[in-house]
Order: structure tokens, then sequence, then C-alpha cells
């Protein structure tokens, strides 16, 4: 049976029942619930877009993948890292070419702000979708009715400290990926010895002589 959250329909094809089990069994409760949010919350601001609905759905929950222990690297920013594992999944199920690179550019751009809601239904959905739970971005966009639908089905208690400690978690033994995107902010706010890379200082301190 078909399960459906605030008026959103779960897709419930092969594909997305395996790409529900592989986050659950690699994620947190904390993630893998603010996956499906981010999945809830992207197709209720999409309402009035065309877009495939399996491929926002991996999109959004794979979106967060390289926070988790199973498949966080230490050489490539972590959006990079569920990506990449988005288009392995994808292509396991036979789907590659734009399809596939939808999915991954949704994952790879999901912390880029502005440029991703330029782009495909799918990679500015998702986008949508993460700014809303995590940052509140289009709150009012939808109802009260229907953002206690989708908490009251994936709750998030103690969300913003809880949040902010996986990112941390996540990237504090890659810290120079975080140049350049938001999550520099995190390891800043979260950890004492984090020094930014600074853009100007690259440039000033670059081999050119002038």
């Amino acid at each position: 049976m078909t399960e459906e959250i605030a008026g959103i329909r779960i897709p419930d094809s092969k594909l997305a029942r395996e790409a529900t089990e592989l986050v659950r069994a690699a994620a947190t409760p904390l993630l893998f619930d603010h996956s499906r949010r981010v999945f809830l919350f992207g197709a209720l601001r999409g309402r009035d877009l065309t877009y495939d609905p399996e491929l926002l759905y991996v999109g959004a929950m794979f979106h967060d993948l390289g926070l988790t222990e199973r498949y966080r690297r230490t050489d490539q920013r972590f959006e990079l890292d569920g990506a990449d594992e988005a288009r392995r999944f994808l292509n396991t199920h036979g789907i590659s070419g734009d399809p596939a690179d939808r999915v991954w550019t949704a994952i790879a751009l999901h912390t880029t702000p502005e440029i991703p809601l330029h782009m495909s239904a799918e990679v500015a959905l998702v986008t949508r979708g993460v700014e809303l739970d995590v940052l509140g971005i289009g709150y009012d966009a939808i109802t009260d009715t229907e953002r206690t639908a989708v908490t009251a089905a994936h709750p998030r208690p103690d969300f913003k400290p809880r949040i902010l400690a996986a990112f941390t978690t996540g990237l504090q033994d890659r810290p120079t990926t975080t140049f350049g995107n938001v999550k520099a902010d995190v390891l800043e706010h979260s950890v004492p010895d984090f020094h930014r890379t600074n853009f100007v200082n690259l440039i000033k301190t670059s081999p050119w002589s002038e």
C-alpha cells in the first residue's frame, strides 16, 4: 500500500524501497528522518513543477550519506560522497545518463545557495527541501497542517543541535573540503582549532609574482 504524508505519495517502486532500506541501514534515525522530510518538503514546494518523484526521492534520501560512517570519505566534500553513491545505486537499477546526472547534481549542489534553483526541478527541489528543514527557508510556503503532518511522521526533536553535531562529526576529519561552502561555518562553530581557508590569502600568496 502506498504511503501518503501531507498529500505527498512516497514512491513505492522496487528502486525506492531499496533506496529507503539502504539509507535506513547506513544512517542514524536523525539523518533518516531528515532525509525523508527533505523529500516531503521538496515535493510540497514543487507542486507546480513537473519532476520525477523517484529521482527526487533518491536525491533527498542519499543527500547526507556522506555524513554516515559507512559512506563518508576524507578526501572530498561530503556532498560528493552521497552523489557518487546515488549514481552507483541508480546505475545498478539501469538508470544512467541525464536522470542519474540530475540526481548527482542535486546532491552535489545541495549546500550551494541559489544555483540549484535555476536548474532542473529535481535539483531545485532537493535544495528547497534541505533549506526548509535545516534553515527554515520557505517555512511559510507550506501550511501549518502540512508541516505538522510531515513532522508527525518524521519527528525532529532537538534537531538544531543534533544536526550541527552530525555535520561536525562528518566533516571534522576533512576540514579543507569545507573551503568555499557553508559547512566551514559548522566547523568554525564546533571545532576550536579550525581555521578557514581564506580566498583572498590564496590569491595574495600564490606563486604568481603579480
